[in-house]
């Protein structure tokens, strides 16, 4: 995978340029000893520079407990316009009917992905009803033109090319590929999408995956992209491994339960989520330091990195 300069589109920024950022926070550009980490870097970012989630925004699952009674919720983050928005129309839809309840976790593949939905979804007699209202989308819309995205696309951080996109960029928090005319969402660790059958099925958003292992990029375009984990995926990828093909549970006894999912207005008590703006100088650094670690742990800094290796920081409100 080549690794290209991190640099902002039209600004003259370099890796080395934006490195030095990284470094000169510390007061001591020299000594890697005071050289901040990335973490030391969030930790720093002004509230300003924090851009509070909508609960529209959100889609909450909840989990059978575990065998000790703890509960198990994984929130997830929906992606923005002009990405995948008919499939998070279905989804929606699918909460506020309450679908997925009594549904479950039905597979598992290691350093793949983990995927829930109906299971007995491939079986037109057995198959759950699906609500009314949903909308078909068409293989095209794995894509959205470029002249689509939000005006501020064009001057986001910008991580070069890679094996699998002519460009990368960091667009209003989310990873995305592009080419001339068109952008879409990248396959990273903690994504979710939807699980489809053979074209031209493109899936309803009824049967949802996350990705839990090395980002599987060759699925970009090919696959709907409708969000990303934001709190819980330590609760997904620590699930049992599927003994059967592909990760598939063998028994109805392997599968984990789903009690609910909801969209996020819905949900009683649910904390408040920021994620780190990546317009602002706080990200830029962190970006950079990513990019080419100088504090005291490493001794070769990398000079590049992937997008999928930028996960943008998401916290609960303090």
């Amino acid at each position: 995978m080549s690794l290209l300069p991190i640099r902002f589109a039209h600004s003259g920024f370099s890796l080395r340029s934006l490195a030095v950022l990284a470094s000169a926070a510390s007061g001591c550009p020299a000594c890697a000893q005071d050289v901040p980490t990335p973490p030391e870097i969030v930790a720093g970012a002004p509230a300003g520079e924090w851009v509070t989630i909508a609960p529209s925004d959100l889609l909450v699952m909840d989990l059978a407990p575990d065998a000790t009674g703890h509960a198990r919720r994984v929130v997830i983050q929906l992606l923005p316009a002009p990405f995948s928005q008919g499939w998070i129309g279905n989804i929606r839809k699918l909460a506020a009917a309450h679908w997925w309840d009594g549904t479950s976790v039905n597979r598992l593949q290691d350093n793949y992905v983990v995927q829930w939905g109906d299971p007995d979804g491939d079986d037109k007699a057995k198959a759950k009803p699906l609500p009314p209202g949903l909308v078909d989308n068409s293989e095209s819309a794995y894509l959205a033109p470029r002249f689509a995205l939000p005006a501020a696309a064009e001057s986001a951080l910008s991580l070069g090319g890679d094996a699998y996109a002519g460009e990368t960029r960091i667009i209003d928090g989310w990873p995305v590929g592009l080419d001339k005319d068109h952008a879409w969402p990248l396959h990273c660790y903690g994504m979710v999408g939807v699980g489809r059958d053979n074209p031209p099925d493109t899936g309803s958003g009824a049967e949802l995956y996350a990705v839990i292992g090395q980002a599987p990029r060759q699925l970009d375009r090919n696959i709907a992209l409708v969000g990303r984990v934001i709190e819980g995926i330590e609760i997904l990828s620590s699930l049992p491994r599927g003994t059967g093909p592909i990760g598939f549970y063998t028994k109805a006894a392997e599968r984990v339960p789903i009690v609910a999912i909801r969209n996020g207005p819905d949900v009683q008590g649910l904390p408040t989520y920021q994620m780190l703006s990546t317009h602002g100088g706080t990200f830029v650094r962190y970006a950079a330091a990513r990019a080419n670690r100088r504090d005291r742990f490493f001794i070769q800094p990398a000079g590049g990195v992937d997008a999928c290796n930028v996960p943008v920081p998401v916290r609960r409100v303090p």
